[in-house]
C-alpha cells in the first residue's frame, strides 16, 4: 500500500509539472500554426504562472509571439494600444537575465534583440516624422539598449528631444554621445544653439571649449570663442585668439580689421596700422579698415597741428613751418581712405565730418564745401 501511495504521489507531481508547461507548449504549437492571438493567450497564462514565469523558455517564446504579432498586418490590430515590439524586446531581455547570454535561450534572445535594432530605429523615425516625439524617443531608447555603442539611436533621440524643446534631455543624449567618443561639428552647433535659446552664456562658453578641444582649427568655433572674449572686454587675450582664427582663415579681411581694432584698444597703433592695411589689401571694400586707416593718419596730422598751435612765435619761426608740412602730409594720406569709406557708406556722418576737416586742413576748401552741401 505504501509503494502504491508513493507512485501515485509521483504521478501527481508529474501531472502538475505537465499542466504548468502545457501553456508554453500550447503557445508554441499555436504560434507554429499561425494562430498568434490564441498563442498570445496561452503564453500570457504561462507568464502569470509562478512556476513557468521563472523559465527562460517561457519569456523567449513570449518574445517570439509578440514580435510576430507586431510585424503582422492582421494580428498587429488585435494588440490595440499594446506595443508588441516593446513587449517582445522586454521578454528577450528577461530570458537573458534568467539564464545568461551563453545559454541556448540567452543566445537566441540576444540574436533576436539585435535584429530588433533596425525595427526600433525605423519605428522611431516614423514616429518622429509624424511628430509623435515621445513614441520616437521610446523606440530610440530601445535601439540604444540593443546597441549601446551605436551612435545613430542616441543622435536621433537628441533630435527628437530638441523637437519637443526638452533641451535637458537633448543635452543628456549629446553628452552620452560624447562619452562614447562621438564627435561632429553639427552636434556642438546644436548644443551651442540650445544654450543660446536658454540664454545660458556659461553653458555656451562651455560648449565652445568642448568644440575647440575636438576641432581646434574649426574657424566657426574659433570665431565664437573670439566673439565671447571680445564681448567680455578681454582685448589683450583676444589678440592670440584672433591670430589663431586668421591662421585657419588667412584671407578673411574682417579678421584683420578686428585685429586692428583690438590693437588700437591695446595702445599698439603701429600693429593696428599693419592689420588694417592687410584688411584693405584683402578687401578694398572693407569699410571699417578704410575708415580706421583714415583716422590713423588724420590723428597723426591733427596731433602735429595741435602742437603747432601751441607754439610761441619764436618756436614757430624755428620749426613750425616744417611741422605744418608734416601734418599736411599725414592729412593727405588720410584723405584717400576717407574718400573710399564714404563711397562705401555715404550716410556715415563720422566719415563725412572727418573728410571735411581733412580737406580744409590741406587747403581744399571747395571740396570741403561740396561735401558739406551733400551732407545737408
Amino acid at each position: 500500500m505504501k509503494k502504491i501511495f508513493l507512485t501515485l504521489a509521483a504521478a501527481l507531481v508529474l501531472q502538475g509539472a505537465m499542466a504548468q508547461n502545457s501553456a508554453v507548449t500550447n503557445a508554441i504549437i499555436m504560434q507554429k500554426n499561425g494562430t498568434l492571438d490564441k498563442a498570445r493567450v496561452e503564453i500570457d497564462k504561462a507568464i502569470a504562472n509562478p512556476k513557468t514565469s521563472e523559465k527562460a523558455k517561457t519569456w523567449y517564446t513570449r518574445g517570439e509571439i509578440y514580435e510576430a504579432m507586431a510585424q503582422s498586418p492582421i494580428y498587429k490590430k488585435s494588440l490595440g494600444d499594446t506595443d508588441g515590439s516593446k513587449i517582445a524586446f522586454e521578454s528577450y531581455q528577461k530570458a537573458i537575465a534568467l539564464e545568461g547570454k551563453d545559454s541556448d535561450y540567452g543566445k537566441q534572445a540576444a540574436q533576436r534583440m539585435d535584429n530588433f535594432y533596425g525595427i526600433a530605429l525605423n519605428a522611431g523615425v516614423e514616429s518622429y516624422n509624424a511628430q509623435k516625439y515621445d513614441e520616437a524617443l521610446a523606440s530610440y531608447k530601445m535601439a540604444n539598449q540593443i546597441r549601446p555603442q551605436d551612435t545613430t539611436a542616441l543622435l536621433y533621440a537628441a533630435f527628437a528631444s530638441e523637437a519637443k524643446q526638452d533641451y535637458g534631455q537633448a543635452r543628456e543624449n549629446y553628452n552620452k554621445l560624447m562619452a562614447i567618443n562621438y564627435k561632429s561639428p553639427q552636434m556642438y552647433n546644436r548644443l551651442l544653439q540650445m544654450a543660446r535659446q536658454e540664454k545660458n552664456e556659461a553653458e555656451a562658453a562651455k560648449v565652445v571649449q568642448q568644440a575647440l578641444a575636438a576641432y581646434p582649427n574649426n574657424k566657426v568655433f574659433l570665431l565664437e570663442d573670439l566673439n565671447m572674449t571680445l564681448s567680455s572686454g578681454r582685448g589683450t587675450e583676444a589678440i592670440d585668439k584672433i591670430q589663431k582664427v586668421i591662421a585657419a582663415d588667412p584671407n578673411n579681411s574682417n579678421l584683420y580689421s578686428v585685429l586692428g581694432s583690438v590693437y588700437e584698444q591695446s595702445k599698439q597703433p603701429e600693429l593696428a596700422l599693419a592689420a588694417h592695411k592687410k584688411a584693405v589689401e584683402l578687401d578694398p571694400k572693407n569699410f571699417d579698415s578704410q575708415y580706421n586707416l583714415g583716422v590713423y593718419y588724420f590723428n597723426k596730422g591733427a596731433e602735429i597741428y595741435k602742437a603747432v598751435n601751441k607754439m610761441d612765435l619764436k618756436t614757430y619761426q624755428a620749426k613750425g613751418k616744417k611741422m605744418e608740412g608734416d601734418g599736411k602730409k599725414f592729412m593727405e594720406q588720410a584723405i584717400p581712405y576717407f574718400e573710399t569709406a564714404i563711397q562705401l557708406n555715404p550716410k556715415e556722418k563720422a566719415v563725412s565730418s572727418a573728410l571735411q576737416k581733412a580737406y580744409t586742413s590741406v587747403g581744399r576748401k571747395a571740396d570741403a564745401e561740396r561735401l558739406a552741401a551733400q551732407s545737408k
